[in-house]
């Protein structure tokens, strides 16, 4: 073995660092992956998936050759690597993969168009951030048109940074919004378990319990109240999971409201405001000067 000193550059993730904060950063392999898609206009858009679009197997007409859909799409799922903002879009365009037509190839031109105006973004980690993990959970019910099955979406930080995020399709149907939030909230208390012995290695002991936040009270109704537990049999395992977990206190289930429930941004299209304003709150900045990334930090304080 060979120490090759501080990490730089590292399966094309650019790591920048001083003593305040981390920048992680793929800005070269993003402009390869626009050159990649030969676009001969050089639109920009705001967002990474136009307002109220939903798309489905059947859409449009097929793709003559899809080679260089598949070629994208594979390189915008690694993309997501840093730039959570895309995550959603490339969950919902991954899904075609075997059967691509033009209209879905229309929305991956569309992702291009909105990485050509913020190429150089990346995820922001300030060293000041506390050893707390918080955690927002959310599910999309039944969104998929062509199988309604749901959504997971979750995102869990370490005080302001943001340590793991997921926008997943449920492996079931789910019969209702309550539990399709529950298969969420028991993915996202999975993912809080593993983090928290991952720290521990790194000699990171949390001594709170972490909130997990979910907008359907429902969901965290039945975690602490086992009255609650005749009626969703259905959900058994994840429930008792969840609880379990509630009263060993590793997790609390306090609510959240819809303008704070952060995996909205993993659930759905947004507007432009609402896109720039959850992308700020997932710490995702242009790579900038010390000062600017102080005078953010004060900004989301």
């Amino acid at each position: 073995m060979k120490d090759l000193g501080l990490a730089a550059y590292f399966l094309r993730i650019e790591i920048f660092r001083s003593s305040t904060r981390y920048f992680l950063s793929q800005r070269k392999y993003t402009k390869d992956l626009i050159s990649l898609a030969s676009l001969t206009d050089d639109k920009v858009v705001d967002t990474p998936l136009e307002l109220n679009v939903k798309y489905s197997r059947i859409d449009g007409e097929p793709l003559f050759d899809p080679a260089l859909y598949r070629s994208i799409v594979g390189s915008l799922v690694y993309l997501t690597v840093t730039r959570p903002d895309i995550a959603y879009v490339v969950h919902i365009i991954s899904q075609f993969m075997s059967d691509p037509h033009i209209l879905h190839f229309t929305a991956v031109y569309h992702i291009i168009r909105y990485l050509r105006s913020i190429s150089t973004m990346g995820l922001y980690y300030p060293s000041s951030s506390s050893s707390v993990l918080h955690v927002f959970s959310n599910a999309d019910y039944a969104g998929c048109l062509d199988t309604r099955r749901s959504t997971i979406e979750n995102c869990i930080f370490i005080g302001q940074s943001l340590l793991s995020w997921k926008s997943k399709k449920q492996p079931t149907v789910s019969k209702s919004s309550t539990e399709s939030e529950y298969r969420s909230m028991s993915s996202a208390c999975g993912e809080i378990i593993w983090l928290q012995r991952l720290l521990q290695d790194f000699g990171i002991f949390l001594t709170s319990p972490a909130p997990l936040y979910c907008g359907n009270e429902s969901a965290a109704k039945i975690a602490s109240n086992p009255i609650f537990h005749e009626r969703t049999k259905h959900i058994e395992v994840d429930c008792h999971f969840i609880r379990e977990n509630f009263e060993q206190g590793l997790v609390t289930l306090p609510h959240v409201s819809s303008r704070e429930q952060l995996t909205d941004f993993f659930t759905k299209s947004q507007t432009k405001s609402s896109h720039n304003f959850y992308r700020n709150k997932l710490m995702l900045f242009h790579y900038q000067s010390e000062g600017e990334y102080e005078r953010k930090e004060q900004k989301l304080k």
